[in-house]
């Protein structure tokens, strides 16, 4: 707590003026920086915290992305299997992979524009 050299009355830790009287309570150049330095470290933490949530919830744009791509890589490494199995080329299926994951770039990039308000 601050007190006030020209009325005596207590003021919050950092405060510029004195809530009663108006009085520059002296806050030094230092002590500001500091204040503003420590405002600007609790923002950016907050917006990490918030874009690691989103990061985690979204993959290619689209909520739960995370499980689409994992299902998409786990039907590629099957497809490569039964192509192991059945002597089928891998060439074959090389577009199928690049369609799908268009498909996924297209849907995220749509779902994003739908979000916007």
């Amino acid at each position: 707590m601050v007190y006030c050299t020209k009325c005596g009355t207590k003021n919050e830790e950092g405060t510029e003026y004195c809530s009663k009287c108006g009085a520059n309570l002296g806050v030094s150049r230092e002590q500001k920086i500091e204040r503003r330095a420590e405002e600007f470290g609790r923002r950016a933490e907050e917006w990490g915290e918030q874009f690691g949530k989103r990061a985690e919830e979204e993959c290619f744009g689209l909520p739960h992305g995370g499980a689409i791509a994992g299902a998409i890589i786990g039907i590629i490494i099957i497809l490569v299997g039964l192509s192991w199995l059945t002597g089928f080329e891998w060439e074959h299926f090389w577009p199928v992979i690049v369609i799908i994951f268009g498909i996924l770039i297209v849907a995220g990039a749509v779902y994003g524009i739908s979000r916007r308000p």
